[in-house]
């Protein structure tokens, strides 16, 4: 019997070390004050639609224009040439010149070359403002035309941007991630996307 009680003992102190460990545990004040982690703000980019009553459908715009494939459309005015290039740019120009005839656009931009020219269109990427740029030959006009037209109130969602006419605001596009975009009709401009009404 005497050989056995070492073990009880061994076992009686395994087991307070057991007990002592589960405690609570100690909270240490420094003295320093708490500062809150700061809640992740909301990711930018265009709200989702809570129906799909006002969606286009895009297959109905997809053509290829030389060497470049995209989602065409024309306004129902027919003065408007417009494009979403996939995950690249959305953009739109004027269908009978090469100028654009915005009130209060710019009258001039940078070129590639850093000289000054003539705006000729309005663009919108992923990630940047949208601007005015000049560019060559006729990049949101489907050749050979015409391109589908987009009715009013109706919007083309595809390949990461928006697009909708809309008789009251005129022209608008947006990036589905950066939430930037662009809206225009003849008498005048803004840098942002307005969306059709989901009411």
């Amino acid at each position: 019997m005497a050989r056995g009680t070492p073990a009880i003992g061994w076992f009686s102190l395994t087991a307070a070390l057991m007990v002592s460990a589960c405690g609570t545990p100690t909270v240490v004040n420094t003295g320093e004050p708490h500062t809150p982690v700061a809640t992740p703000a909301a990711p930018p980019g265009l709200p989702p639609y809570a129906t799909n009553a006002h969606l286009a459908n895009a297959d109905e715009f997809y053509a290829t224009s030389g060497d470049q494939q995209a989602y065409y459309f024309a306004t129902p005015s027919g003065r408007w040439h417009c494009a979403i290039v996939a995950h690249a740019q959305a953009g739109c120009q004027a269908a009978s010149s090469t100028a654009l005839p915005i009130t209060g656009a710019p009258t001039a931009v940078p070129a590639a070359d850093g000289t000054q020219v003539k705006p000729t269109a309005l663009v919108i990427d992923r990630t940047d403002d949208a601007q005015f740029v000049a560019l060559q030959g006729d990049p949101f006009s489907l050749q050979p035309g015409p391109a589908a037209t987009l009715p009013f109130g109706t919007v083309l969602a595809v390949a990461g941007f928006r697009c909708n006419v809309q008789e009251a605001t005129g022209v608008s596009c947006g990036s589905e991630s950066s939430g930037k975009g662009f809206t225009f009709a003849a008498d005048g401009y803004q840098l942002t996307y307005t969306d059709v009404p989901q009411a």
